[in-house]
């Protein structure tokens, strides 16, 4: 008996491979395997069902990292994360026009967008995320308007009818969107439903839109669509996230900016307190 005739063997290749690739094709897998398409949509269809990957038309995606407390989240990763805050920050500077209207979507990597930005730059800076808002309060320089509604625990966000119509009136000249997923093909996903509603809300009216990704988000999928890939001016990526991904963000026209390694961001930060002192 072929090796590739028995399912958990071959579904242990086809997630090897998602790992390694990001994506895979029903139709390449089935040759590889000698195998019918059927049987590998079988094989895809389970693993969906046991959180494993994500369908996606022709194949499939990882699925993006699962909805998390916003608490919990906060403390993931938080090197990684301001590394990637620092440099959409400053794409942020160099975007914003005197007097402009952002708006920061909830996230864990956008509290530190929100910390990390220039405290003079000039902005009428929007959110309806209170840890966003608190972040920006030792600013001046930002008018900081609070959407309102009831705070979603996992997102961190106010979501439901009063934030959603409150979105419908905006049209901000520059969106920092929170992302679940991100793939070349589909676009920004989120993982809950109402959040991804008024990320498509926002996103629909906004000049431009810039997001952050940690690697692991990368040609992955969450359940809802929030945008897709020609939305995107600007996705800061992390200083090893793989090539192969960038090139087909690239690809779509979306320009890419690598973070730098977290260390670096570190001494670099421990410099400019001693040059202040």
């Amino acid at each position: 008996m072929s090796l590739m005739s028995l399912t958990p063997e071959r579904q242990t290749l086809i997630r090897d491979r998602l790992s390694r690739e990001g994506r895979v094709l029903a139709s390449e897998l089935a040759r590889e395997f000698a195998v019918s398409e059927d049987t590998i949509r079988r094989d895809l269809r389970e693993l969906a069902s046991a959180g494993l990957c994500r369908r996606v038309y022709g194949g499939a995606l990882p699925p993006a990292p699962g909805l998390v407390p916003l608490r919990k989240r906060r403390e993931e990763a938080e090197d990684r994360k301001r590394a990637l805050a620092v440099a959409l920050a400053e794409r942020i500077a160099e975007m914003t026009r005197p007097n402009a209207t952002i708006f920061i979507d909830a996230g864990s990597t956008n509290i530190h967008v929100a910390e990390a930005l220039d405290a003079g730059l000039a902005a009428t800076v929007v959110t309806h995320a209170p840890a966003i808002a608190c972040a920006l309060a030792d600013k001046p320089a930002f008018d900081v308007v609070l959407f309102g509604g009831r705070v979603n625990r996992h997102t961190g966000a106010c979501l439901g009818a009063v934030s959603q119509r409150e979105a419908e009136a905006m049209r901000p000249d520059l969106l920092v969107l929170g992302i679940c997923g991100v793939d070349a093909e589909i676009g920004i996903t989120a993982q809950d439903y109402e959040d991804a509603a008024f990320k498509r809300e926002i996103g629909a009216r906004a000049g431009a839109v810039v997001a952050a990704a940690l690697n692991e988000k990368l040609a992955s999928v969450a359940p809802f669509p929030v945008l897709e890939p020609g939305r995107i001016d600007t996705l800061v990526v992390e200083h090893d996230a793989p090539p192969q991904a960038l090139a087909e963000f690239e690809a779509a026209g979306i320009r890419i900016l690598r973070a730098r390694p977290p260390l670096l961001e570190r001494s670099a930060g421990a410099r400019s307190a001693r040059k202040a002192s």
